[in-house]
């Protein structure tokens, strides 16, 4: 049996950002029943030299935004970094997830050797459509979902695996 690109990407990437809206949600609960104001946790870090929560969400959405475009032909809309609330993160990650749903297998499907060019800084680096999915797309998006429950959780939220990992289907 083999498994296509859009297989691999699509309900990967669905199911990833859809537990962080649960995980962001949490945090929101966690902020109110404790009465802390949330600003603090969205400013939050694990290290001073990391980003915050709130980048950590934002670069997860945009790497999963603009790589599913990328393999399939698409332009990705532009979304600004001004998320400032739970709420506003949460609404940026269940639009880039309508987004990333509306993509057909038949637009994704066949990109394995697609040149995928991306500009880093200064820097661009090349690849093929399957290697970019597969040691970057979804790396970095697990990376920094991630590095989002773990600032969360180093804060007291109280998550556990089953968060990240998201409900068995």
């Amino acid at each position: 049996m083999t498994i296509s690109m859009y297989q691999v990407a699509v309900p990967s990437l669905v199911r990833s950002l859809n537990n962080l809206v649960a995980i962001l949600e949490k945090g929101a609960a966690h902020a109110e029943a404790k009465k802390i104001d949330p600003s603090v946790l969205i400013a939050s870090r694990l290290y001073p030299d990391m980003l915050p929560l709130s980048r950590q969400v934002q670069i997860a959405s945009d790497i999963a935004r603009r790589g599913v475009a990328r393999l399939a032909g698409a332009e990705a809309p532009a979304l600004e970094d001004k998320e400032t609330t739970f709420a506003e993160l949460c609404d940026r990650l269940k639009n880039v997830l309508a987004f990333i749903e509306s993509f057909t297998p038949e637009q994704i499907d066949g990109s394995e050797e697609k040149v995928i060019t991306l500009p880093i800084g200064k820097e661009t680096m090349t690849f093929a459509g399957q290697a970019y999915l597969l040691f970057f797309i979804l790396p970095n998006v697990y990376f920094h979902v991630a590095t989002a429950y773990d600032i969360l959780r180093h804060c007291g939220v109280e998550l556990g695996k089953l968060d990240f990992l998201g409900a068995r289907k």
